[in-house]
């Protein structure tokens, strides 16, 4: 088993069909707006029925504000990499640093070479890649002295200016799937990005042990590689086969593929709207939550142990120290940033070291924005006193830390929808169009954009109950029966914030339907607000010792 422990990335692969640019389009954004990190799009310059793909993702990026965008995957023969570099690069600064590479060394030869590019073997096209990956660093580089040189046997640069830099370290993956692409990916990308439908059993088993072992020949840790997944599938009541069934079964193979097999980015391709709805609604959030529950248990990642690094060549360190950044080959491997435009987590306030219990629970400040209750709060149970003189091991307060995380991303989720609706209330949402007969249309997309953005988070948190109720809560009763009447009171306050939940549901319908919505809208986010903090906090108080004594993670 692997598991790298990358944080998951949840993406869509959209194909950039040009007979309804608008509509290709529509579907990127409505990526964004159901919670993805990543929009993807195939790159054949030779196919006249598709949009330019950096020309789309240049519009696609425009469009969105937090998303990041990729090839899926470059063609690197019909697109010479020092421009590219700078393409890439300055994408990236005018999205704020929302662009990854994907990059692949050429296939459809006969369409290549009628577009005007050149035919190569197999080994060529692997010895072209890694030559361009060489040029694309240096043109990034930009604090190294002197011009870009690469004198190879198919890319020769010789005193190019250096620059621009990107906005943040651009990831390079390369889509590949033989010996000797794998062994490229080990030492000098920073992800893969094979598709399922393309391996065979076994196949990303293979991969990744060729992956981990060039990495660390090349003085690498393996862990600096990330491993992507395109993948393909279908919705249904029934289980028919691999990705075909209810969502439940996408969770699970999902979490098997990312704790067995160190996938941690997975790429829907799919033009369906329900489908990326459901996934990113219903399938991404419980694959992220059942991962982090596995992670937390065992402590740490499974991933082939880190080496000790090698020197590196003393000028580029030397070029490092004086400019305070670090080396350009390092910062380009620091993948992990895809996902820094998201919420950021508040800091941990545990130290899960051994001794004393160290899991601070969230305090409930008092502070209420609705003048509704929703339950008598001074009702609630509690649970035993802890034993002060009881020590915990590091593992042990790790399942504590973990539920104050997971509640933290829904602090801050539900942050995000007060944010949102005072920017639709302000009418800065998609602001852009001056005209009045397109403020019209703005407000219209505002409206489904909130929508869509509440319906997705109300999702996660009913996953989010779902999974205690089925799995904490019956193991916290059934070691520790003094703990029922506890679990018993915030399965009651589940199914409350559950009506809550119905509540802002129906409040959406009556300002999309309303005008004058938008008053009611705010009052039932500000008693799902009241409601959720609340519940929280109590939970947390209640719960976070009991995880790490009675071992339940």
């Amino acid at each position: 088993m692997s598991d790298y422990g990358h944080d998951l990335l949840f993406g869509s692969f959209v194909t950039p069909r040009g007979d309804d640019p608008g509509r290709t389009v529509d579907i990127a954004v409505l990526a964004e707006q159901v919670g993805m990190d990543l929009v993807t799009f195939q790159d054949h310059p030779y196919q006249p029925a598709f949009l330019d793909t950096w020309t789309l993702l240049s519009f696609v990026a425009a469009r969105t504000n937090r998303v990041h965008v990729a090839a899926n995957v470059t063609n690197l023969p019909l697109r010479p990499p020092a421009v590219l570099a700078r393409s890439v690069a300055s994408l990236d600064l005018l999205s704020g640093g929302r662009v990854g590479l994907g990059l692949g060394a050429g296939s459809f030869w006969e369409a290549i070479e009628a577009m005007g590019g050149r035919r190569l073997t197999p080994g060529q096209g692997v010895r072209a890649l890694e030559e361009a990956i060489e040029v694309i660093h240096q043109i990034w580089d930009t604090e190294a002295r002197g011009g870009v040189r690469v004198d190879g046997e198919f890319y020769r640069v010789r005193g190019a200016k250096r620059g621009p830099a990107p906005a943040h370290p651009v990831p390079i993956w390369l889509g590949a799937y033989k010996p000797r692409m794998l062994q490229l990916t080990g030492r000098r990308a920073d992800g893969w990005l094979p598709s399922l439908s393309y391996l065979q059993p076994g196949d990303l088993a293979k991969g990744n042990a060729i992956i981990d072992d060039a990495a660390q020949q090349a003085g690498r840790s393996p862990q600096a590689v990330r491993r992507l997944l395109n993948i393909a599938g279908r919705f249904s009541a029934v289980g028919r086969g691999s990705l075909e069934g209810p969502a439940e079964q996408w969770v699970r193979e999902l979490t098997e593929l990312a704790l067995g097999e160190g996938v941690s980015a997975f790429i829907l391709a799919s033009d369906d709207p329900d489908d990326l709805r459901r996934f990113a609604g219903e399938v991404a959030p419980a694959v992220r939550e059942l991962v982090a529950a596995e992670r937390a248990r065992g402590a740490a990642p499974m991933g082939t142990p880190e080496p000790e690094p090698e020197p590196e060549p003393q000028s580029e360190r030397e070029r490092a120290s004086e400019s305070g950044r670090a080396p350009q080959s390092e910062r380009g491997r620091a993948s992990e940033s895809v996902r820094a435009s998201e919420p950021a987590a508040r800091p941990s306030r545990a130290t899960v070291t051994g001794g004393a219990f160290a899991v601070v629970p969230t305090p409930d400040d008092g502070v209420r924005r609705s003048d509704q209750q929703v339950w008598d709060e001074s009702t609630r149970p509690s649970g035993p006193v802890p034993d002060p003189d009881r020590t915990y091991t590091p593992h042990e307060q790790a399942t504590g830390a973990h539920l104050v995380q997971v509640h933290d991303g829904l602090r801050a989720e539900l942050t995000q929808i007060h944010d949102l609706i005072e920017q639709v209330a302000a009418g800065e949402i998609d602001a852009g169009a001056a005209r009045s007969h397109i403020n019209t249309m703005t407000m219209r997309q505002n409206r489904w954009t909130l929508g869509v953005y509440c319906e997705s988070y109300c999702r996660i948190v009913t996953t989010h109950h779902t999974i205690e109720d089925q799995s904490f809560f019956p193991r916290l009763r059934a070691r520790d029966p003094r703990l029922g009447p506890v679990v018993d009171r915030l399965e009651q306050e589940h199914h409350v914030i559950h009506d809550v939940l119905e509540g802002v549901d129906r409040a959406l319908v009556a300002y999309v339907g309303s005008p004058d919505g938008l008053a009611e809208l705010r009052a039932a986010v500000d008693l799902l607000t009241d409601a959720l903090l609340s519940h929280l906090s109590y939970e947390e108080r209640e719960l976070v010792e009991p995880l790490a004594r009675l071992g339940i993670a």
